[in-house]
């Protein structure tokens, strides 16, 4: 039976401080962005938008998203090596590369608001 889903089209973080945060996501991260305003700025990486959301801490239910683990793995070729290009770039990793039972070896890193991010290689 064909799926209606194709692709996967989002990811949304959310953020208490946009502009720390753009500056992680653009430049430690080095993603591309593609559009911004004051409360959101959108990156691309393949086709995927990563969307970044400023709420302020009186947004009840959506503030209790901020610092988060943030369900989505990055792959990377080479994981031992972007661990240590984005440490020198001031990423802080929850531990460094671990080679998992289940094959692949994943990195956790916080963005600025704790959200934790995953790096997945072979």
């Amino acid at each position: 039976m064909p799926t209606l889903l194709r692709t996967l089209d989002s990811i949304r973080i959310f953020t208490r401080d946009l502009d720390r945060s753009r500056h992680f996501y653009g430049g430690v991260l080095e993603l591309d962005e593609r559009d911004a305003a004051s409360d959101y700025a959108i990156y691309r990486l393949g086709d995927i938008n990563i969307v970044i959301e400023a709420v302020s801490a009186e947004e009840d239910e959506i503030s209790a998203l901020v610092g988060r683990l943030v369900a989505a793995s990055f792959k990377v070729d080479d994981v031992t090596t972007a661990y240590g290009q984005l440490r020198s770039r001031g990423a802080s990793f929850v531990q460094p590369p671990e080679r998992q039972s289940r094959g692949g070896t994943l990195a956790f890193l916080h963005d600025p608001d704790g959200n934790i991010l995953t790096l997945v290689g072979d």
